[in-house]
C-alpha cells in the first residue's frame, strides 16, 4: 500500500488535475490525499480576513472571484455534460455553503470551516472525475478518519483503526481518497492542521497504515540543493535521509511541510517527492539511510528578528536561559538559532507579532538590542560534524559576506548562519558556486 499526495500546484490547472488518475495505475491500494487548488486557500485566508474587520462585503467580492474560478476550472475540466452538471451543482453548493458562513458570527469554528473549503472543493471535483472515468473507489471525509487529541496532537490509534475498519470493509476497494490539512479536534468540531498541513495528513496517514512508501507529488523534480528562485543550475537530490531532509522542510525547503517527517521516520517509511509535470523523473528519496559524509543542500529563511539580551549582572547567573526561554513560551513564539556568550545571548526568531511585549519583559533581565529584515543561511548534510574543514568551506564561501551569527554542533546535519536579508542572494549563489560546482571540491 501507498500514500499519494498532490498539492496545490500539481492541481492547479484542468490539465494538470486530469492527468492525476493516470498517475494511480496498478492493483496495489492506494490511499490519496488531495491539498486545496492552487490559490484557492489564499483567498479563504482573504475572506477570513475581511469577516475579522467586519467586511462581509469583502468577503463576498472574494466568494465571487472564486465561484468565477471554478466555473471555468470545471467548465475546463468535463467534457461530458452528465459529469459536468453534477460538478457544477457540487461546486455552487459549496458556493453557497460559503455564503451562508459569511452570515455567521465570526468564532473559531466558521474561520476553520471556512479554510476547509478547499480540500472539500478539490476532492469533490476528483470524486466527479473518477465517476466520469468509471474509476472504483472509496471517499473518506478526514475529520471522520483524523481526530486531535485533548493536547492537540493526532489521535494516532484512532486514525489507525478508521482507516483499517474502511480498508476491511470495502476488500476489493483499491483507491481511497481524503482530504489533506482538514481533521477534527477533541470536541468533535471541524479544525485544521495549519498551512502546508496536506504533507503532515499524507505521513500520518501512512504511519498510521505502515504503508511501504508515502509519495508527496508537486511541480519540481524533487529537493533541490539551492533554492531555484535565487540560484541558476539548481538540480534535484538523488537521496536524503530524514534528519537531512527535516532540516531542510525546516529552514525553507517549500517541498516538505517541516512536520511531514517525523510520523515516516518513526515507522521508517520512505518519502519519494515526485513532480506532475515530469513522472518519469526519479525524484527524491527521504529513507534511513546515509551516503557517507556530504554537503547536501541549501535552504534559507527569510522573515527573521534577531533578539540580543546584554547583562552583565544575571547572564550565565543560575536560571538566566530558563528566565529568557520562558518569556518566548509564554507568547508561543518559537526560537530558531541560539548563541550565548559570556556578555550575551542572542537568538532568532521568525514570528514577530508578540515581539513588542516579549522586549518589554526581557528588558528586565537585561539591555535588548533587536534586528530585523535577517535571513538564516542553512547548509544541510551528514556526519558534518565528523568531516575535518567541512565548516572552514562553508565559511571560506561566504567571506566577503558578514555573518551575525553561526549555529554549529546542535545538529549533525546543519550549519546555520545568520545574515543580513540584502546578502541573501549573493550568500546563496556563493555557497552554490563553491559548494557544488567548484570541481575541485568533493563535498557531495
Amino acid at each position: 500500500m501507498k500514500v499519494f499526495k498532490f498539492g496545490g500546484t500539481s492541481l492547479g490547472t484542468p490539465e494538470r488535475f486530469g492527468k492525476i488518475p493516470g498517475l494511480l495505475s496498478g492493483e496495489e491500494k492506494k490511499i490519496v490525499v488531495l491539498s486545496a487548488i492552487s490559490g484557492t486557500t489564499d483567498q479563504l485566508v482573504r475572506i477570513n480576513a475581511c469577516l475579522a474587520q467586519e467586511d462581509k462585503q469583502g468577503a463576498g467580492t472574494v466568494v465571487n472571484e472564486l465561484e468565477r474560478f471554478y466555473s471555468k476550472f470545471i467548465y475546463s475540466l468535463f467534457d461530458w455534460t452528465p459529469f459536468y452538471n453534477q460538478a457544477r451543482l457540487f461546486v455552487e453548493t459549496r458556493i453557497l455553503r460559503l455564503r451562508g458562513l459569511l452570515e455567521r458570527s465570526f468564532v473559531r469554528e466558521v474561520e476553520n470551516e471556512i479554510l476547509a473549503q478547499g480540500e472539500l472543493l478539490s476532492t469533490g471535483l476528483f470524486r466527479c472525475l473518477l465517476l466520469a472515468r468509471g474509476e472504483d473507489f472509496l471517499y473518506l471525509y478526514a475529520p471522520d478518519i483524523l481526530h486531535k487529541n485533548t493536547e492537540g496532537q493526532p489521535d494516532m490509534e484512532y486514525l489507525r483503526r478508521a482507516l483499517s475498519k474502511s480498508i476491511t470493509q470495502n476488500p476489493a476497494t483499491t483507491l481511497f481518497i481524503t482530504q489533506g490539512f482538514i481533521c477534527s479536534n477533541s470536541h468533535g468540531k471541524l479544525d485544521t492542521l495549519g498551512r502546508g498541513g496536506s504533507d503532515f495528513t499524507a505521513s500520518l496517514i501512512g504511519a498510521a497504515l505502515e504503508v511501504d512508501e508515502i509519495q508527496i507529488w508537486t511541480d519540481v523534480d524533487g529537493v533541490h540543493n539551492n533554492d531555484p528562485r535565487w540560484v541558476e543550475e539548481t538540480r534535484p537530490i538523488p537521496e536524503l535521509s530524514y534528519d537531512e531532509a527535516d532540516e531542510l522542510a525546516y529552514f525553507g525547503a517549500k517541498v516538505l511541510h517541516p512536520a511531514c517527517v517525523f510520523p515516516a521516520k518513526q515507522r521508517n517509511i520512505p518519502i519519494r517527492i515526485k513532480n506532475t509535470l515530469n513522472p518519469e523523473a526519479p525524484g527524491t528519496l527521504v529513507h534511513e539511510g546515509r551516503k557517507g559524509s556530504s554537503i547536501k543542500a541549501v535552504a534559507v529563511k527569510g522573515g527573521i528578528t534577531a533578539v540580543r539580551i546584554r547583562s552583565a549582572r544575571m547572564l550565565m547567573a543560575y536560571g538566566f536561559l530558563r528566565k529568557v526561554f520562558e518569556i518566548f513560551e509564554r507568547y508561543e513564539t518559537p526560537i530558531d538559532m541560539i548563541s550565548t556568550s559570556e556578555v550575551s545571548v542572542s537568538l532568532t526568531i521568525d514570528d514577530n507579532s508578540s515581539l513588542g511585549q516579549i522586549v518589554q519583559e526581557l528588558k528586565e533581565l537585561g539591555v535588548v538590542e533587536v534586528d530585523e529584515n535577517q535571513t538564516i543561511v542553512c547548509v544541510v548534510g551528514d556526519f558534518m560534524a565528523e568531516k575535518p574543514g567541512m565548516v572552514r568551506i562553508v565559511l571560506n564561501a561566504l567571506r566577503e559576506i558578514p555573518v551575525r551569527m553561526i549555529s554549529y554542533g546542535g545538529s549533525m546535519n546543519n550549519v546555520s548562519l545568520l545574515l543580513h536579508e540584502q546578502d541573501k542572494d549573493k550568500a546563496l549563489r556563493a555557497l552554490h558556486h563553491h559548494l557544488f560546482l567548484n570541481r575541485e571540491i568533493h563535498v557531495n
